[in-house]
C-alpha cells in the first residue's frame, strides 16, 4: 500500500485529540509539583538546588539528545530518522523552555558550587588557578552562548522541515544537510563545556576528559528512549501505525541497543583511565560514589543500565513489539534520572546514599512543564515528515 490517502492525512495532521489529556495532566502536575518545590526550598534551600539541578540535567537530555538525534539523522539518512523526527523536533522546540528552567541553576549556584564563594577560591591555590574560567561572570556568558546555539540551530531546522511538508525541495533539504553537519559540531563542543560547567564543576579539584562525552551518549540514550515511548503511543493511530511497521520499531530497538553499549564503553572507560591512573585529584571522586548505599547504586547501574537491557533487546521478538520496546525503553529513561543523580549527589553526601523528598517533586515539576510544551509542540504539526512518508514502505519483511 503506497501514497498518503486523505483518511490518513487527516488523522496524521491531528494527534491533538490522542495527546490533550497528557498534555494537561503533565501540566497540572507540573504545577502542583512547582508549587510543593517552592514550599520544599524555603525549607532546606541546599537541597532544594541539589536536587533542581538533577532534574534539569535529566530532562535536558531528552531536549537536547533530540536536537542531537536529529541532526545525526538528517546527516546519514535512515527510514528510522523519518519515523522519529518529528519526535526529535517536539523535543528539541522545547530548549527555550529550557533555556527558562536554568534560572534556578543560576539563582542556586552559591549552594551548588564552591568556587563561587571568594573566600575559599581565595584559600585553595587550584582553585585560585581555574578562577580565570570558573568565574560568575564566564559562567553565565558560556551559558548565554550554549542556549542561544542549541536554540537557533533547532528552529532552522524544525522550520526548514515544516517547509518540506509543503512540497520536497532539494535546496532546503541541503540547507538542513549542511546546517546538521555543522550543528553537530557545534552540539558536541557546547554540551561538553557544559557538562563541565554545570556538572563536573560542583567538584572543581576533579576533572576528566570524557566526562563530556559520557553525559552526550546519555542523553542520546534519553532522547531515544522517550522518542520509542512516544512512537509506541502514537501507533495506536490506524494512519500512524500504518507507516510504523514493526520492521521500524526493530530498527529502534537495535539503534537503542547500540546507545546502551555507547554509554556503558563510555562510563567504563572512565572508569578505568582514573582507576588506573590513581591520582589524588581524581580517585576521589570514585571514593565518594562508592560509599555506603552510595556503591549499591553504581552496581545496580551496570546490571540494570546496560546487562539487563543489553540482554532483552537481543531479542528480535522484543524489538518489533512496540509496547514491549516502549517498556524497556521507560525503564531506561528511569535508570537515566538514578543515573545523573549518582553523578551529582555523592558530592553533597559522599558518606552515604541520601534521598531527598525534594528530588522526585523537583523530577515532576521540571518535567511536567516540559511535557507540557513537548505534546503542544508535537500537536502542532504533521506527525510524520509528508514529503518522506514513501521511505518507510520500503524494505520491509
Amino acid at each position: 500500500m503506497t501514497g498518503i490517502e486523505a483518511s490518513d492525512r487527516e488523522l496524521v495532521l491531528s494527534p491533538g485529540n490522542v495527546l490533550r489529556k497528557v498534555q494537561r495532566l503533565a501540566l497540572v502536575a507540573g504545577i502542583i509539583a512547582a508549587a510543593a518545590s517552592l514550599a520544599g526550598a524555603a525549607a532546606a534551600r541546599d537541597e532544594f538546588y541539589r536536587a533542581y539541578l538533577v532534574a534539569f540535567m535529566f530532562w535536558l537530555g531528552p531536549a537536547l539528545g533530540s536536537l542531537g538525534l536529529l541532526m545525526l539523522q538528517h546527516v546519514t539518512g535512515g527510514r528510522w530518522g523519518v519515523a522519529l523526527r518529528r519526535v526529535f523536533e517536539a523535543g528539541a522546540g522545547t530548549l527555550p523552555l529550557m533555556a527558562v528552567l536554568f534560572v534556578p541553576v543560576i539563582v542556586g549556584m552559591h549552594s551548588l558550587y564552591e568556587w563561587t564563594h571568594t573566600d575559599v577560591v581565595a584559600a585553595d591555590a587550584i582553585l585560585t588557578q581555574k578562577e580565570p574560567y570558573l568565574n560568575v561572570p564566564f559562567f553565565l556568558g558560556r551559558a548565554a552562548i550554549y542556549f542561544a546555539v542549541w536554540i537557533v540551530v533547532a528552529a532552522f531546522l524544525i522550520r526548514w522541515s515544516r517547509k518540506q511538508d509543503q512540497g520536497a525541495d532539494p535546496a532546503t533539504a541541503r540547507k538542513i544537510h549542511f546546517l546538521s553537519r555543522g550543528g553537530l559540531i557545534l552540539y558536541g563542543l557546547t554540551m561538553t563545556f557544559a557538562s563541565f560547567d554545570w556538572g563536573m564543576s560542583i567538584e572543581p579539584h576533579w576533572y576528566s576528559h570524557i566526562y563530556g562525552i559520557l553525559i552526550i551518549g546519555g542523553q542520546a540514550l534519553s532522547a531515544m528512549a522517550f522518542a520509542i515511548i512516544v512512537a509506541a503511543a502514537l501507533v495506536g493511530q490506524p494512519a500512524v501505525a500504518r507507516w510504523i511497521s514493526p520492521d521500524r520499531f526493530h530498527d529502534l530497538g537495535k539503534l537503542m541497543l547500540a546507545f546502551i553499549m555507547l554509554w556503558a564503553y563510555f562510563a567504563f572507560s572512565q572508569y578505568l583511565i582514573i582507576w588506573a591512573g590513581d591520582l589524588p585529584e581524581e580517585i576521589p571522586w570514585y571514593l565518594h560514589r562508592l560509599a555506603g548505599g552510595w556503591r549499591t547504586i553504581g552496581v545496580g547501574l551496570i546490571v540494570l543500565h546496560f546487562a539487563v537491557p543489553f540482554v532483552v533487546l537481543l531479542s528480535r521478538e522484543v524489538k518489533r513489539r512496540p509496547a514491549a520496546l516502549a517498556l524497556v525503553a521507560g525503564a531506561l529513561l528511569l535508570l537515566r534520572w538514578v543515573e545523573v543523580y549518582w553523578l551529582v549527589v555523592p558530592t553533597f553526601h559522599p558518606e552515604g546514599l541520601f534521598v531527598h523528598w525534594l528530588a522526585p517533586v523537583t523530577l515532576i515539576a521540571v518535567g511536567g512543564l516540559w511535557l507540557a510544551l513537548f505534546v503542544r509542540r508535537l500537536g502542532g504539526a504533521p506527525v510524520l515528515p509528508l514529503s518522506e512518508l514513501e521511505l518507510l514502505l520500503e524494505g520491509e519483511d
